[in-house]
């Protein structure tokens, strides 16, 4: 992608997030919750009776709900590369986008943990000198996430001697 680019009328051009963070999520939610009806039902049934086992019935619409809001969070999330910095936008209920300017970054790491990894997932974490304003664009295919590592780090570089 190019730095600064834009479509007709200003807009920036956004980027979405790869499906498969929706995918490593909604497994996370399957899982736990999954466990949990099965424990839910298991020891209530036993113990007290099979009609208690109906209580299992709880994490299974935690999962169902979950499942809805992970696929509104995922699809909130975008970025976009402009000439002089970087936006990060997110959230469904309360919108938050953050605005870095490539001038003020400090450090541009590429992070991945274990279950990351396994679904070939890596984090961008972005930290400048004030804490608050730390970003963080999660569940980037790792060659994208290298690439804006490097990138953000050279155009930090070269605003940053501008000063």
């Amino acid at each position: 992608m190019e730095t600064g680019t834009v479509k007709a009328g200003g807009e920036p051009l956004w980027t979405g997030l790869p499906p498969g963070l929706l995918r490593m999520r909604r497994m996370l939610l399957v899982v736990w919750l999954g466990l949990g009806a099965v424990v839910v039902a298991l020891l209530p049934g036993l113990l007290a009776g099979p009609v208690w086992a109906l209580f299992a019935l709880l994490p299974l619409a935690g999962l169902a709900w979950g499942w809805v809001l992970l696929g509104r969070n995922w699809r909130s999330w975008r970025y976009a590369e402009r000439a002089d910095d970087l936006l990060i936008s997110r959230g469904v209920l309360w919108r938050e986008e953050t605005v870095v300017p490539y001038g003020r970054m400090q450090l541009v790491e590429v992070t991945s943990g274990p279950v990351e990894r396994h679904f070939g997932l890596a984090s961008v974490q972005l930290h400048t000198a004030a804490a608050a304003t730390d970003a963080r664009i999660p569940g980037l295919h790792p060659a994208e996430a290298e690439r804006l590592r490097d990138r953000l780090t050279e155009l930090g570089e070269a605003r940053s001697a501008g000063l």
